[in-house]
This record gives structure tokens, sequence and C-alpha cells, in this order.
């Protein structure tokens, strides 16, 4: 009898933390973030958890052989019942993007069910799998943005789809291992997908902040006020203070803005990079698979630095912190 625990470890439920940044990531570069952005990442959710049960579908005489320990080859789910859960999950993830985010939302949301599908049946183990799944991930981030900017929002899909790109690349040799020349090219598609992140885009949206008023005692400038002269000089000098208080909590505000988007690109690139050069020292299957975890479950920390970069930085805080919380439950179900 199929459980819940192996529906969750077949549509590698953790690993869906890695999921809704894309739509916030993509929100926040276009001006779109709103009361509609959760329900398009849950949408991404389910076309997620779709492709991930239409992946094992198609590799189940695959799995039958290299990894007979997953759901479908262990005969704990059926074919049919994933395939039909496939189905499932992709109706219902385009039928909600298209319902809060109308005819621009599903306009993405089928090209992107779309190429999860094309992916998991037709290119995963041709030359055009690396491109067709960062395909897939810049989609997602543009469906975040389908309520404001597009082309705002290109630059941090382009970014997504580079990561994608490394993260799918190592996969191809999960089982099989890897010389060191392959973790070496990604590690440098890491290293500039890391820089592209921390560096602000020109033109991208920036958070306001909030301004103050020139001073923060009533009249403290007007110096025609009759009878007020012998107090004119020592107010004026209280707005100034108040002013330059001001100015430098802006400052400083500005400052941990500006730092933030890097912080994160950081965190970002020492976590996946660490595990790449991992396997640089030594390209067995298992460190291999330990990288792609960790490109996976590291996600949310570039989600978050390009977050902050659309000037939403407290949400940007909000979705690297996925990060550990997703690298927490990688140790009971498996991300790859």
């Amino acid at each position: 009898m199929t459980t819940l625990a192996d529906v969750a470890e077949l549509v590698r439920a953790p690993a869906a933390l890695s999921v809704p940044g894309d739509v916030v990531a993509g929100a926040a570069a276009a001006g779109a973030l709103s009361p509609r952005t959760p329900a398009l990442a849950g949408a991404s959710v389910l076309l997620y958890w779709a492709g991930m049960a239409a992946n094992d579908w198609a590799d189940r005489e695959l799995d039958a052989v290299e990894r007979p320990e997953r759901p479908i080859p262990s005969g704990r789910v059926t074919p049919a019942a994933a395939l039909g859960l496939a189905a499932g999950l992709t109706a219902a993830g385009v039928g909600l993007a298209a319902a809060v985010g109308g005819r621009r939302a599903a306009a993405l949301a089928v090209p992107l069910a779309a190429s999860i599908w094309g992916y998991d049946l037709l290119a995963k183990n041709t030359a055009a799998g690396p491109a067709v799944m960062a395909a897939c991930r810049g989609l997602d981030v543009l469906l975040g943005a389908s309520g404001g900017n597009l082309a705002r929002a290109l630059p941090s899909a382009a970014t997504v789809a580079a990561h994608t790109w490394t993260v799918t690349t190592l996969s191809r040799r999960e089982v099989t291992g890897a010389d060191a020349a392959l973790p070496m090219r990604t590690l440098v598609g890491t290293a500039l997908v890391a820089a592209s992140a921390a560096v602000a885009v020109p033109g991208a949206r920036r958070a306001a902040v909030p301004g103050a008023h020139r001073s923060a005692v009533p009249g403290a400038h007007r110096a025609d006020v009759p009878g007020a002269r012998g107090d004119e000089v020592s107010v004026t000098e209280a707005g100034g203070a108040d002013e330059r208080v001001v100015g430098a909590g802006r400052s400083r505000s500005a400052a941990v803005a500006a730092a933030l988007p890097a912080l994160l690109a950081g965190w970002y690139a020492a976590r996946y990079g660490a595990a790449q050069a991992q396997v640089v020292r030594d390209p067995s299957a298992g460190k291999v698979r330990a990288a792609v975890g960790a490109g996976i479950t590291g996600l949310p920390a570039l989600q978050g630095a390009l977050t902050a970069r659309g000037g939403a930085g407290l949400l940007g805080l909000a979705v690297a912190a996925a990060a550990p919380l997703g690298r927490r439950l990688a140790r009971k179900v498996s991300p790859t």
C-alpha cells in the first residue's frame, strides 16, 4: 500500500523548498510582489512535484537497475499511480497559475509545464537536457514576474537558469561518477552565477527607503514667524540635527541593502562551491550526488540574493532561510 511518505519520496517533497524563491525573485525584479505571489509560488511547487513524479515514471526501467530503492521499482508506488499523480499535479499547477495570474501567468505556466514534461520524456538523456532544464527554471522565475515588467526579470531568470545548468550537468554523473574536468567547469559556472547575483542590474527596481520631513519640529525653518526670533536658531538647529540622524540612518540602511545581495550570493557560492571542490578531489558517484544535493538545497540562498537585489531585503533573507532547512530535510528524503 502506498503511503504518504512514499509519495513524498516520489516527488522529492523537501526539494520543493528550492522552488518558491524562483517566483519571489522574479516578482521582486519585475516590481510585481503582491498578495498573489504566494499563490503563484504554490503553482510552481505543484509543477515541480509533477516533474519529479513524471521523471520517476519515465525512468522506472532504468531505476530498476541503478536505483531499485526508489518508490516505483521497489513496488511502493505503481507506474500508473505515478503517471496519474504527475498529470494531476500538472493540471493543478497550470490551473492555479491561470486562476490567480490571468492570461499572462497562464502564458508562462503552459510552456513551463511543457518544458518539464519535454525534459522528462525526451530531452533528459540527450545533449539538450541541461539546457531544457535550465529553461524550466528560467520560465519559473518569469512566472513570478508575470504581473510586472518581464524585461526587468530576465537577468534574474538567466542567473537561476545558469545555476540549474550546472546542477543538471553534474546530475548526469550521479551513478557513474565524473572526471575532474566536469566539476571544474561547473565550479567556474557557479562563481560566475554568484558574481552576477551580487552585481546590481542597471535600471533595476529598488525598494524605497521611507523619507522623513525636513524637520521634525513644526515651523523649524520659518524665520518670519512674528515673535519667534529668540527661539529660531535653537529650533532650526534641532531640525538640522534631526535631519542628520535621519540621513545617517538612511545611509546605513542603504549600505546594508547594497551589501545583502553580495553576502547571500557569497553564502550560496561557498556552500555549493565547496561541494563541487570535493568532486574535483574525488569524482566518485557519491561525491557527485552530494554536490547535486548541495546545488538543489543551496539554491534558496541564490534566490534570496536576487530578491534582495530587487529591493526586497527582508524577503530575500526569508527566502534564503529555506537553504539550511532544505539541507536538514534532505537527510530524511533525498532531493536527487
